[in-house]
């Protein structure tokens, strides 16, 4: 069986090589939070407490891997203008992918985290392990031909939960507990020839939330309402994603004893109540009960900011709004997440990118990009 990343240009080399250290990671991710604007040496300096010798190197190291690259000249303020630095965003790139239970979204993005091509396809989950694999390949061998073969660091897979994100294997995905112990992650890295990380959802989405939002949103919850119903939570500026990686199931909070069945065992779920609300046309009542599972979770956790996304919210994202309003009485703010139907999938490329910008997944605080 054929492999993707067995050919040339699909691994990372060299350019891993200048990021084996923390300091280097820092310094690129200053150099990604700056943009085009850039950073000089002496900013870099300043930022990361590094001395001006030890930024030097660490530069140097990164512009002959092409990493970084010179970007001008700062105005002169008396004495010789300062070589401003930038980050290369094409010199490398993440594959993003992200499993729902009926679509495949595979994305493949550079440094910067930008999307340079997309493709989305369905996907039957409930298929099984082979030919959810045999899809993945199919699209991610389309997507980089299409892309021209670049470089590409590894894949970050966001997959529905509940699973465990350190050993990379799913556990008894709602609705779908034939997926029960199944090494996803390792299945997709040797079919893919590629480092992969995997997941859940709504973390990878959280994830990619918190590195390019507000600085002051240190705490919030990504509520996501498609085929199913999750939370990714951030918590003092760190993805929480509990003792056994099972924090988030949102969903499975009970509103009604004696309610429907859910797909995971219990009755009177809150997704299964917002599903059934959805399926039957009545938006408003889905709103006001994903309301309710929100102020719940605002009561118990005390967090900033509410956001919003999914495919069912983005169909009607004024109306989840206004519903999940009314029942937190302007306790938080409320918001649709940015980046719409692209929000799992470009947090997935940011399982790969985070790490080299150090930004790990597990240890990472989310937001200090200096001062180490």
């Amino acid at each position: 069986m054929s492999t993707i990343g067995a050919g040339p240009g699909t691994h990372p080399g060299a350019n891993l090589a200048a990021l084996r250290d923390h300091n280097a990671a820092l310094v690129l991710g200053l150099l990604r939070d700056a943009g085009e604007a850039g950073a000089s040496r002496a900013e870099l300096a300043a930022r990361t407490g590094l001395t001006p010798q030890a930024v030097s190197k660490i530069t140097g190291r990164l512009r002959e891997s092409g990493l970084a690259a010179e970007a001008g000249r700062r105005a002169s303020t008396g004495g010789k203008p300062a070589t401003v630095l930038c980050l290369a965003p094409g010199a490398a790139h993440a594959l993003g992918l992200h499993l729902d239970r009926d679509t495949l979204t595979v994305t493949l993005a550079d440094l910067m985290g930008a999307a340079v091509a997309t493709r989305t396809t369905p996907l039957a989950f409930g298929a099984g392990g082979d030919a959810v694999l045999d899809a993945v390949a199919r699209e991610v061998t389309a997507l980089l031909a299409e892309a021209g073969a670049p470089a590409v660091l590894g894949a970050g897979v966001a997959a529905p939960g509940p699973l465990d994100h350190r050993g990379g294997v799913l556990h008894r995905v709602t609705g779908f507990p034939q997926w029960d112990g199944f090494p996803l992650r390792d299945a997709l890295s040797e079919r893919l020839a590629l480092p992969v990380t995997l997941d859940k959802d709504t973390n990878a989405a959280a994830l990619g939330l918190a590195l390019r939002g507000p600085r002051d949103a240190s705490s919030f919850a990504y509520l996501h309402l498609g085929t199913g119903l999750g939370a990714g939570l951030v918590l003092g500026g760190r993805v929480h994603r509990g003792a056994r990686t099972g924090a988030g199931e949102f969903g499975h909070q009970v509103l009604q004893l004696d309610g429907p069945p859910c797909p995971c065992g219990n009755h009177g779920c809150l997704e299964v109540l917002c599903l059934a609300a959805v399926a039957a046309g009545d938006t408003a009542r889905a709103a006001r009960l994903l309301g309710v599972g929100a102020a719940n979770l605002v009561r118990l956790l005390d967090i900033d900011h509410v956001l919003l996304g999914g495919r069912t919210v983005l169909a009607d994202p004024g109306a989840y709004v206004r519903g999940v309003r009314t029942e937190l009485a302007d306790a938080v703010a409320v918001r649709v997440a940015p980046g719409g139907d692209r929000t799992v999938v470009e947090g997935a490329a940011e399982l790969v990118l985070a790490p080299l910008f150090g930004r790990g997944v597990d240890e990472m605080t989310i937001g200090l990009s200096g001062g180490h």
